[in-house]
């Protein structure tokens, strides 16, 4: 009997088979996400005094004024460490195409070795000497810092570690260090350590690895021990990086992890989302098959006639 494959049935299956399993995962995915637990704090207004928050700039470039700032964060639920502490900025373009063309890999692989850093312009040299590490990137170096207490007592925040170890091991040199860095009379951000080589230098590693959202957070280190439910944590904070002079907004953010990251809805959404597309399609499919059935082929003028070879 000669029967032709309906292909219009095994696209609706797939379909439906596929959707079956992402629905389930996505599910799965946002109540890992949501398990994580984190406390956000908003702390680039707060923590401008109040005279001056009607002109927040004159504030941040004034380095008169101290930039000294004291918050309290209530932790509502026990958190299991290692507890991540991460640094967010809010409306930052690292993604600007000038300004992820503000480097020189190679400098900061072979340092003053290498003489070409043209890409790092305006910020590759300065009183005729070269910068290293040049570039927008890192002259623009996060700054604030952050210390924890329990009470009087200070938490411990382990800053080794932070950085990707192939970016430490193979994209910073372990003999190349800061030259003629932050000396210009326009400061950006953070200063280096020129007894550092840059390998070691992990907040500039952390940095230079660029955002490809205008909303992102870096690590800035770890608590290595739990916090408990309704403990009271001081943070004193040195408010310096200017975020003010383009709106910026900064914020400070504790977390703890799964085996999937921190907190993130996007893979949940994004296996759900595309496991409902799956079966609307296959839906759709199946409509279209009822409605209009698609024809079995006509056997009748087929030839069944077999001539064998003569032996």
């Amino acid at each position: 009997m000669f029967v032709v494959c309906d292909c219009l049935l095994q696209v609706i299956t797939i379909c439906f088979a596929v959707g079956t399993i992402f629905i389930p995962i996505g599910l799965f995915s946002l109540q890992v996400s949501q398990s994580v637990l984190e406390i956000v704090d908003r702390y680039d207004v707060e923590c401008v005094p109040p005279s001056f928050r009607s002109n927040k700039l004159e504030y941040i470039k004034d380095s008169s004024i101290p930039k000294n700032c004291s918050r309290y964060l209530q932790v509502n639920k026990h958190m299991k460490a290692p507890i991540y502490i991460y640094y967010q900025l809010d409306n930052y373009y690292q993604n600007h195409r000038r300004y992820v063309k503000s480097r020189s890999d190679k400098q900061l692989l072979y340092g003053l070795k290498y003489n070409y850093t043209g890409s790092c312009s305006p910020e590759d040299a300065n009183n005729g000497l070269p910068i290293v590490p040049c570039g927008l990137i890192a002259w623009s170096l996060f700054n604030d810092t952050y210390s924890f207490f329990h009470g009087a007592d200070a938490l411990k925040v382990n800053r080794k570690n932070i950085a990707w170890e192939s970016d430490r091991n193979h994209k910073f040199g372990k003999h190349v260090y800061p030259f003629n860095f932050q000396n210009g009379s326009l400061i950006g951000g953070a200063l280096l350590d020129p007894a550092i080589p840059l390998s070691d230098q992990e907040d500039l590693i952390v940095w230079m690895r660029t955002a490809a959202l205008p909303s992102f957070h870096k690590l800035y280190g770890r608590i290595e021990e739990d916090l408990h439910a309704d403990e009271i944590l001081e943070v004193k904070i040195l408010n310096n990086y200017n975020t003010y002079s383009f709106g910026g907004r900064k914020k400070l953010v504790l977390s703890t992890s799964s085996w999937l990251g921190g907190h993130n809805n996007f893979i949940g959404i994004a296996y759900i989302s595309i496991g409902s597309s799956f079966i609307f399609i296959a839906l759709v499919f199946m409509l279209l098959h009822v409605k209009n059935p698609r024809p079995y082929g006509d056997t009748t003028n087929i030839s069944w006639t077999w001539t064998g070879i003569s032996s």
